[in-house]
C-alpha cells in the first residue's frame, strides 16, 4: 500500500471531537491536507498510511475544535475597563456613547480589533462574530489574521459614524458582503441593533432581503427587562412579539442576550427555528438578568456562546464563558444537573457554527471539515488529577493554557507565540488608545 503525503499530522493525548458526543479520543492523531482534516486515526498506526510534511506531537495537551465566539464588539477592546460598576443606562448614555461619537473612526476599528484578535486566539478562539462601526476593517483585519469571522454589519435608524441612516448602512453592508461573497473564511450578514433603535420598517425590509440574498441576521433582543417593559407600554407587543409578526424571526436570524423570556417567547423561538446567543459574563456586570438557557436547550432551541464586547465583559476568553455559563445555568435552572460539561462544550463549537450556518465547516473535528483546531496543555499542578478531560475543559480555567491555534489548517499560535499578527504594534496601539480616552 502507498503511503499519502499530507500538509500536517497532529498528534495528541487527549482529542476531543465534540462530534460524536461524550467523546474522548486518547492516543490519536489528526490528519489535516488541503486545509482539511482528513483522518482521525490512532498514532501508533499513522505512519503505515500518511507521511506528512509537518508533524507536532502534543503529548500532554488536549485538541479540540476551535471555540466560537457567537457575538461581540471587536474593537471595544479598547473601551475595557473605560466605564465599570455603573448601571447598564448610564455606563452606556453617559460614557460609552459619548466615548465613541468622540473617538470611533476606521483607525480605531482597525486596531481595537487587532488587539481582540490577539487576545481571542491567545485564550481559544478561532471564529468570532462582530457588530460594529466600520466592519470593512474588521473584516481586512480577520482576513491578515487567518481568523474566521462572521460580520454583522450595524444598521440603526438614525446616523452613526459609519453612516447617516438604514438606507446607507444596508448600502455599504451589502457592498461589503459583495467583497467577502467568495471568501472561504469570512461571512457578511444583517446586523440590526435591537428592537429599540431600528424601526419596523427597516426590520420589514431586512425580512424581504434575507432569505432573497440568504443572509442571516443578529440582533440584540430581550436584553433588559426595561427594555421588554417599554416595548409592551408602547407597542402592545414583547419585542420577540414584534420582530416574529414582521417575519424578521427566522431560522437565520441569530438573537442575542434574551434575558428576559417567559414561555411564549420560547414557544415563537421553537415556531421560528431562531438561535439564542447567550453571553452570561457581561448579563452578570450589567446587571441585566439571566438567560434559561437550560430551558432552551430542552426545548430544542440551539444555544451558542458568546462574550459581547470587552467593555461589558472585560475579557474575550471564552474558556471563562465557558465555566461562567456552567454555573450560572445550574444556579437558574436550580439544578446541578443542569448544563453539563458536555453541553456548555457543544454551545462554544458546533452550536455557534449552527447558529452562523457554518456548520459543514468548522465547529467540530470531523473528517471533511476546516481545520480550526486549538491545543490546550495540561501539564500543570491545577488540572492534576486528570479524572474527566470534558469537565476539565469547562470547569478549570484554560485560556492561558492554550499553546497551539490552527485555523483552516494555518498555524496562528504555536506555543503561545502568534505568528500572524505583530504583538508589539498591538500593545503600542492599545496604549496610544488609552492616552487619547484619558484626555
Amino acid at each position: 500500500m502507498s503511503i499519502q503525503t499530507v500538509d500536517l499530522i497532529i498528534h495528541a493525548k487527549w482529542i476531543i471531537p465534540v462530534i460524536p458526543k461524550h467523546t474522548v479520543l486518547t492516543d490519536c492523531a489528526l490528519v489535516i491536507n488541503d486545509h482539511r482534516i482528513i483522518a482521525i486515526k490512532p498514532s501508533k498506526n499513522i505512519s503505515n498510511i500518511y507521511s506528512a510534511k509537518e508533524q507536532q506531537h502534543l503529548n500532554q495537551h488536549v485538541v479540540m475544535p476551535g471555540l466560537i465566539n457567537a457575538h461581540g464588539h471587536a474593537a471595544m477592546s479598547i473601551l475595557r475597563g473605560y466605564a465599570d460598576d455603573l448601571a447598564l443606562d448610564t455606563w452606556l448614555n453617559d460614557h460609552i456613547w459619548p466615548a465613541e461619537a468622540k473617538h470611533v473612526s476606521a483607525e480605531f476599528v482597525k486596531e481595537g480589533t487587532e488587539l481582540a484578535i490577539a487576545e481571542m486566539i491567545r485564550s481559544g478562539t478561532t471564529c468570532f462574530s462582530d457588530m460594529y462601526f466600520f466592519p470593512e476593517e474588521t473584516a481586512a483585519a480577520a482576513h491578515s489574521s487567518g481568523m474566521r469571522c462572521q460580520i454583522t454589519f450595524p444598521i440603526f435608524d438614525f446616523p452613526c459614524a459609519w453612516g447617516d441612516g438604514p438606507d446607507d448602512y444596508i448600502s455599504k453592508g451589502l457592498i461589503l458582503r459583495d467583497d467577502y461573497r467568495n471568501h472561504d473564511r469570512i461571512k457578511v450578514i444583517f446586523g440590526p441593533h435591537a428592537p429599540y433603535t431600528v424601526g419596523d420598517d427597516t426590520f420589514a425590509r431586512l425580512a424581504s432581503l434575507a432569505p432573497e440574498i440568504q443572509s442571516g441576521i443578529q440582533v440584540h433582543l430581550h436584553e433588559t427587562k426595561g427594555e421588554v417593559d417599554t416595548a409592551v407600554k408602547t407597542s402592545g407587543k414583547r419585542p420577540i412579539q414584534r420582530l416574529y409578526d414582521l417575519h424578521a424571526l427566522t431560522p437565520t436570524t441569530q438573537c442575542v442576550h434574551m434575558t428576559q423570556l417567559n414561555d411564549d417567547d420560547i414557544e415563537l423561538l421553537q415556531k421560528a427555528g431562531a438561535h439564542v446567543i447567550h453571553c452570561p459574563e457581561s448579563n452578570l456586570k450589567l446587571a441585566s438578568g439571566f438567560c434559561p438557557a437550560d430551558k432552551l436547550l430542552k426545548a430544542g432551541i440551539n444555544v451558542a456562546l458568546g462574550t459581547d464586547g470587552a467593555a461589558s465583559n472585560n475579557n474575550l476568553d471564552m474558556f471563562g464563558e465557558m465555566h461562567t455559563a456552567a454555573l450560572l445555568g445550574k444556579a437558574v435552572a436550580e439544578d446541578a444537573a443542569a448544563l453539563s460539561a458536555q453541553q456548555v462544550i457543544e454551545m462554544a463549537t458546533i452550536n455557534g457554527a449552527i447558529a452562523m450556518g457554518i456548520e459543514n465547516h468548522t465547529g467540530s473535528l470531523e473528517i471533511g471539515k476546516c481545520a480550526d483546531i486549538i491545543a490546550i496543555e495540561l501539564d500543570d499542578i491545577e488540572h492534576a488529577p486528570l479524572h474527566d478531560i470534558l469537565s476539565h475543559m469547562v470547569y478549570t480555567h484554560n485560556g492561558h493554557r492554550v499553546s497551539h491555534s490552527w485555523v483552516n489548517g494555518q498555524l496562528l499560535m504555536k506555543n503561545r507565540q502568534l505568528t500572524t499578527v505583530n504583538v508589539k504594534d498591538i500593545a503600542n496601539n492599545a496604549k496610544k488608545w488609552q492616552e487619547k480616552l484619558a484626555h
